[in-house]
């Protein structure tokens, strides 16, 4: 059976993205956020970036501030990541 994976994503004037199909956050900064998603990694660049809303058992996230760029990735996930970083913060 194939079962379609849906996510939904709506950017209003680079200042507010409303995103369905979120499964983790990895990290997050006010330059950078960077999330697990039904349809791979998710990196949101900007500045003044902040969360507003999230609910894991929804899938769904609120950012608002100034959205440079939005790129997808297959290799690792946002989880993984977010243990490389902290393992490079212990050493």
């Amino acid at each position: 059976m194939d079962q379609r994976v849906e996510q939904k994503l709506t950017l209003v004037d680079r200042k507010r993205l409303d995103l369905e199909g979120v499964r983790h956050v990895g990290s997050f900064d006010e330059r950078e956020i960077v999330l697990d998603t039904n349809l791979g990694v998710l990196f949101l660049k900007g500045e003044g970036l902040n969360i507003t809303k999230l609910d894991l058992n929804e899938g769904t996230l609120c950012v608002h501030g100034f959205i440079n760029s939005m790129e997808y990735r297959e290799a690792k996930s946002a989880r993984a990541r977010g243990k490389n970083m902290l393992s490079r913060l212990i050493k």
